[in-house]
């Protein structure tokens, strides 16, 4: 790459450039954190909305000694995420509330979430609420709405998306332009971003952020020579790469497969000082960790310390997880305990890679201590974590031990998602019992009600099972959803 971009002047790069992973203005996060009470209160009203009738949710959310802000309201939307219809629900009755107007926030959450469900009628419906409301919709809004229409399969109504911001009151800018390209290139549109790139760089003065863009879309498909050749170009635009860029094509490296041609990468790029950042070692550390080298990852994170970078959570969590995976997770859990010592607090994500190793290694017992543990350090179990738990005691056979995982999710105030339910209802088929076919039923009826869209596959898997084991009146049941759920099932006599 360095003889590629050989215009590009050999001067050191400020290690600032890279502080910050986002470049788009709605990125930046409040680093305030929640209080208790403010946490306790999340918890309580999404238990309300969860447990409360809608026709008494109303008079429930209306009540006048709850204070609604537009935090509570964000966070609610948030605990509620997985379960779609009744967050829009309680979105919707809080809109006609007498004495609280929604934040701009808090409408994109709902639009989120509508367009997860593919109910695209309430996304504009909210847009429109939105723009009435003098509260958008941003540039946010629409990069939101983009993303979901790549996610379903639509990369072309998401780029008629992005061109007719204007008319809902949000011109395109730069900004706007580049978080476009972002979500197209992270849903492996990257040949559609490249070509709308060249089409609009002279109407938004693309820079270096929207070219990585498109060099980090490549990367991803493991395709490092076109991103060679996108740079290349930046180059020829008079626009000189980013400690970003290098990074970017050092991590497209290793994606690759690349390893030797990473490994000299980054000696050019500490021979031509370009700041070499944290990001480059955690980049480093987690590359050869992946392809086995784990005494090479070990040098690389002790040269940093010498170096005088001081590791992230991102470095130690790269550490912990390639040592779960291509050494022992016993050393993992060593450098657990030396991270802790020295002063970090571990996030989901360290938990979320320990505690798949330990399950991996069929440590589940030491797994859920350490599930309990994450509550020490003010980090409740997510979905991720509840689903490799569930998962790995149905690959083992524990059947009863996942479900009872699955309850304490429902306890814990964290709702399963997708994953959760598949996982589940392939579990119920392993005994081969009638009971265990029945409630693979009402799992399956209870994803549809929290807006999950099941495939046909699932659909008929528990259909036959039920059939086999003499249960028609419910598979006539699920049969009935099925057709409501557009899931044309195959031929049955019932």
């Amino acid at each position: 790459m360095f003889t590629l971009l050989r215009k590009t002047p050999a001067k050191k790069i400020p290690t600032q450039a890279a502080k910050s992973n986002c470049s788009f203005p709605w990125c930046s996060l409040s680093t305030t954190p929640p209080s208790a009470a403010e946490v306790a209160q999340v918890a309580v009203m999404a238990d309300l909305v969860l447990k409360s009738d809608p026709e008494a949710l109303p008079k429930s959310l209306h009540n006048p000694t709850v204070e609604w802000t537009p935090y509570l309201v964000d966070r609610t939307l948030k605990r509620l995420w997985n379960h779609g219809p009744k967050a829009l629900q309680f979105f919707k009755v809080l809109d006609r509330h007498p004495n609280y107007a929604h934040s701009s926030s808090s409408f994109d959450h709902a639009i989120d979430i509508a367009a997860r469900l593919r109910d695209y009628k309430t996304v504009w419906t909210l847009v429109a609420r939105m723009r009435s409301c003098r509260l958008g919709p941003g540039p946010k809004t629409f990069a939101i709405i983009a993303e979901r229409y790549v996610a379903a399969g639509k990369p072309d109504r998401a780029v008629k998306v992005f061109l007719s911001m204007h008319e809902h009151g949000c011109p395109q800018d730069l900004n706007s332009f580049n978080a476009f390209l972002d979500v197209l290139c992270k849903s492996n549109r990257v040949e559609k971003a490249y070509n709308l790139l060249r089409v609009f760089r002279s109407k938004f003065k693309v820079d270096v952020v929207s070219y990585n863009i498109i060099a980090n879309g490549w990367c991803l498909i493991k395709r490092t020579p076109k991103a060679l050749e996108v740079l290349a170009e930046m180059v020829e635009r008079g626009l000189n790469p980013s400690l970003t860029t290098y990074n970017i094509m050092l991590k497209g490296y290793f994606r690759a497969g690349q390893t030797k041609e990473a490994w000299e990468f980054f000696q050019e790029m500490k021979r031509r000082e370009c700041g070499i950042d944290v990001v480059t070692y955690t980049t480093l550390v987690h590359g050869f960790g992946v392809v086995s080298d784990i005494k090479k990852a070990r040098k690389i994170f002790d040269e940093m310390v010498g170096k005088g970078v001081l590791p992230s959570i991102a470095t130690y969590n790269a550490l912990i997880q390639v040592l779960c995976k291509k050494d022992s997770v016993e050393n993992a859990v060593v450098v657990f305990e030396e991270m802790v010592r020295k002063g970090y607090v571990p996030n989901s994500t360290t938990y979320t890679v320990l505690i798949r190793g330990l399950c991996h290694a069929g440590e589940m017992e030491r797994a859920m201590e350490f599930m309990e543990r994450m509550k020490d350090d003010d980090c409740e179990p997510n979905v991720q974590i509840y689903n490799i738990l569930i998962r790995y005691f149905c690959e083992a056979g524990e059947i009863d031990k996942g479900l009872n995982v699955f309850e304490k999710m429902g306890s814990a105030n964290c709702l399963p998602n997708l994953d959760t339910y598949n996982v589940l209802i392939s579990a119920m088929f392993v005994r081969k019992k009638s009971d265990d076919l029945l409630v693979a039923g009402k799992l399956l009826i209870e994803m549809v009600d929290r807006g999950f869209l099941p495939r046909r596959l699932t659909f008929n898997r528990v259909l036959d099972g039920l059939l086999l084991t003499g249960n028609q009146a419910f598979a006539k049941e699920i049969l009935r959803l099925q057709s409501k759920c557009g899931r044309l099932p195959r031929q049955f006599r019932l």
